[in-house]
């Protein structure tokens, strides 16, 4: 993720703005999303102008952002996003201010109304995901140990009970596509009891995974990405053994062990919220898919 191959923005002779598949699929079934879509173009050359930077063509693998390569006028590296309107991420900006770049990249540039950041360019930028599982763990427990904080102006954030009703609400609204709605309804009931008796409260990311954490030279490992709510420490633990599928499969509980000893955070919390996810978790297709048959896999082990 380097500054490299940026070709200029410019007021009279605007280069068209290229768009990621995958962005586009996002945004097509959503009004807002769409209208925002339009109206990227626009505003892609409003910031170029404005923080005088060249870029060059987007990530392709960004499906909630549009993120591209930049250049300062200085010559130094950068990268520009654009958010998609995102009811997860709408706090991305405020939770990269209030980390300033412990263990986050740093925010250079920001414009809240717009959704834009210009961030810090992350060399060589490869990701954690291509390093063995083991290691993964250290890094992201590290991590996520690290981002957790609780100073008493953490109410500017919100918590994480209100995205888990947000999760609930569109999961029962979709009740007519469920393939096991005995299995639904005890992940709802766990998403419920386990927003409602959070005994610690910190600065959470919520979706740290390996795929978010970026090789680099100011540290080795920073994250990027961040979703901030106020919440459950053991929450935080989730998304990482969401994308470790394989290994929950084969040993969901000394996964579950490992990490949450790793982040010294309770481990039936993380193996309830890891169920609650699996089992109600909004999701485009409801059906007998991998994420059910982790859901079943848990249930067994729930106390």
């Amino acid at each position: 993720m380097d500054g490299r191959g940026c070709s200029r923005i410019s007021q009279e002779a605007p280069n068209p703005l290229i768009i990621p598949a995958s962005l586009a699929a996002n945004c097509g079934a959503n009004p807002v999303r769409s209208a925002w879509l339009a109206s990227l173009p626009a505003t892609a050359r409003s910031l170029a102008l404005r923080w005088k930077l060249t870029f060059g063509e987007p990530f392709a693998d960004a499906t909630c952002a549009w993120v591209a390569p930049a250049r300062r006028a200085d010559g130094s590296a950068a990268v520009l996003k654009l958010g998609m309107p995102h009811f997860e991420a709408q706090d991305e900006i405020q939770g990269l201010r209030f980390w300033n770049g412990e263990p986050t990249v740093l925010l250079l540039e920001s414009d809240e109304q717009a959704g834009a950041m210009l961030l810090e360019s992350c060399t060589p930028g490869s990701k954690l995901s291509a390093q063995p599982e083991d290691e993964q763990d250290v890094v992201i427990a590290q991590l996520l140990r690290r981002l957790w904080s609780s100073p008493g102006w953490l109410d500017v954030f919100r918590p994480l009970s209100l995205m888990i009703r947000h999760w609930i609400d569109e999961t029962l609204a979709n009740s007519q596509f469920w393939s096991d709605p005995h299995l639904v309804r005890d992940g709802l009931q766990a998403f419920e009891e386990l927003s409602q008796s959070e005994s610690e409260r910190v600065l959470l990311a919520t979706d740290l995974h390996a795929g978010n954490v970026l090789r680099s030279q100011r540290e080795p490992w920073l994250v990027i990405d961040p979703k901030p709510f106020i919440g459950d420490p053991a929450f935080d633990s989730t998304q990482h053994l969401l994308n470790c599928r394989a290994s929950l499969m084969s040993d969901a509980e000394g996964k579950i062990t490992r990490f949450a000893d790793l982040l010294q955070v309770d481990r039936e919390r993380v193996r309830r919220w890891l169920f609650a996810r699996a089992a109600a978790e909004p999701r485009s297709v409801w059906r007998d898919d991998d994420l059910s048959q982790l859901a079943k896999k848990l249930s067994k082990s729930i106390c």
